[in-house]
């Protein structure tokens, strides 16, 4: 059933897509930490980064039922290392796919958990801390925020995370309780 939608993945644009062993998921506190450093700007912003997506235990004991999952990438390729226009345009088609992918997987596997990059993007503008999150059953969390070291976690499930000089890609997985 896994190999179905690693094939699903693929078929929706992923240039990549793999089994994932949810035994290799281990939420570190240094990344985090990381969050906390806050150089993405979103930390105590929204209901879908740290703080306010819990932690890390509150984060072990939701990923807890789930039994397998899949990873899935879109890889671009980059006109140099400054070329933000080009990051940003694969980010966005690594997104789109992303959402549609998770609504497939909500209606067909029912319990899924996605974790993707960056902080969520359902609303224009997050709830948090005032008021709470208004789809709380679309949120999207990132990898990082959960504590995974997205580059472990290619390695652990045979994926490539880097793919060489004037690239870039977006790491993104689906947690699954089949």
């Amino acid at each position: 059933m896994i190999e179905g939608w690693v094939k699903t993945a693929l078929d929706f644009g992923f240039a990549a897509a793999a089994p994932l062993d949810i035994s290799t998921l281990k939420l570190l506190p240094e990344v985090r930490e990381m969050c906390a450093s806050d150089k993405c700007h979103m930390y105590g912003k929204n209901w879908s980064c740290p703080p306010g997506c819990g932690s890390l235990d509150e984060c072990s004991n939701e990923i807890e039922p789930y039994t397998t999952g899949i990873v899935v990438q879109t890889k671009g390729e980059l006109e140099d290392s400054f070329d933000f226009e080009g990051m940003k345009e694969v980010e966005k088609e690594h997104q789109e796919r992303f959402v549609k992918l998770a609504e497939e997987l909500r209606k067909s596997c029912g319990q899924v958990l996605p974790l993707g990059t960056g902080c969520c993007t359902q609303c224009s503008s997050c709830t948090y801390p005032d008021r709470p999150c208004r789809l709380p059953e679309k949120r999207i969390s990132s990898m990082e925020a959960y504590g995974l070291l997205v580059s472990q976690v290619c390695s652990d499930n045979q994926l490539p995370y880097y793919y060489g000089e004037g690239t870039i890609a977006y790491t993104s997985c689906f947690l699954l309780a089949l």
